[in-house]
């Protein structure tokens, strides 16, 4: 869930980038109010999402604007299709129109990125999920647009559960203390996972009783290996993968038969998709 204030203030953040000084051009091509339609138009196949963050874009300016959706967040769209339409003064879709767009094809892109993702491990039981590597103060809307892709989300925060990575590893002496520290200070509320690296961390991992193993950046056979002796030794661990996973080897990996494949390419590398605002004023839809 997107709360309310957060949307307001990336929303007034984005829009005083734009409009910190006004806007030369429509301001000195249009002094008085006019009537337009802006089209946000589809111009390649994508899954919708920002809707929410578009339309309070045009508001925040100009709450007389009027928004329709004519699509649904998570949609997958033709390129071509509408996506929505905005009416109101043609000066206010003029200044916010960059803003807008600027937020709705950041998201989808998002969403489009992880619904490839998805599709590629279907058929398994793998779940693709996402990461924190995301743009700082847009965590909430890039893990909102994985999930409408399609993808589930991992940690939004640090607090929401132990995850001891290699760094915490090494400072700590070893995986199997740094377990028991973990254990000693969270007790049983917070599930601890540990990432691994090599078959002696597994091990170790394994006898420390971490409920969720991460296997990074391991070849496909040290995967295969690693999950036989995970679901023959602790059969209730959670088996995830991380570590450059990309789309052309994301299928082999879910074969190979883990609950959970982390990408943390679905935030940190898609694509913004292309979509244009196309406007008529009252005028050229009468001719």
């Amino acid at each position: 869930m997107i709360e309310p204030f957060l949307a307001r203030d990336l929303v007034h953040q984005a829009l005083n980038e734009d409009l910190l000084y006004g806007d030369q051009t429509t301001e000195a091509l249009f002094p008085e109010p006019f009537s337009a339609i802006g089209d946000a138009v589809a111009k390649e196949a994508l899954v919708v999402a920002g809707l929410d963050l578009f339309e309070i874009v045009f508001k925040t300016l100009d709450p007389n604007i009027l928004f329709e959706a004519a699509s649904s967040p998570g949609q997958y769209l033709k390129p071509g299709d509408l996506i929505a339409r905005v009416t109101g003064d043609g000066r206010s879709i003029l200044k916010a129109e960059r803003t807008a767009l600027n937020f709705m094809q950041r998201l989808c892109g998002i969403a489009t990125l992880t619904r490839q993702f998805v599709k590629a491990v279907e058929g398994s039981s793998a779940q693709v999920v996402d990461t924190r590597k995301t743009t700082p103060g847009w965590r909430a809307l890039e893990k909102k647009a994985v999930r409408l892709g399609g993808g589930g989300n991992h940690r939004f925060h640090l607090g929401d559960m132990v995850l001891i990575k290699d760094n915490h590893i090494a400072l700590a002496g070893g995986v199997k203390r740094a377990v028991e520290k973990a254990r000693s200070y969270a007790g049983h509320p917070l599930k601890i996972e540990v990432e691994v690296g090599n078959a002696e961390e597994l091990h170790e991992a394994i006898e420390s009783r971490a409920e969720i193993i991460m296997l990074d950046n391991m070849s496909i056979d040290e995967i295969q290996s690693a999950v036989i002796l995970i679901r023959e030794k602790a059969p209730a661990v959670l088996i995830e993968v991380s570590g450059g996973v990309q789309l052309e080897t994301v299928g082999a990996i879910a074969r190979c038969g883990v609950d959970l494949i982390s990408v943390g390419a679905l935030t940190h590398s898609a694509r913004a998709v292309d979509i244009s605002l196309e406007m008529l004023s009252d005028f050229e839809r009468e001719a």
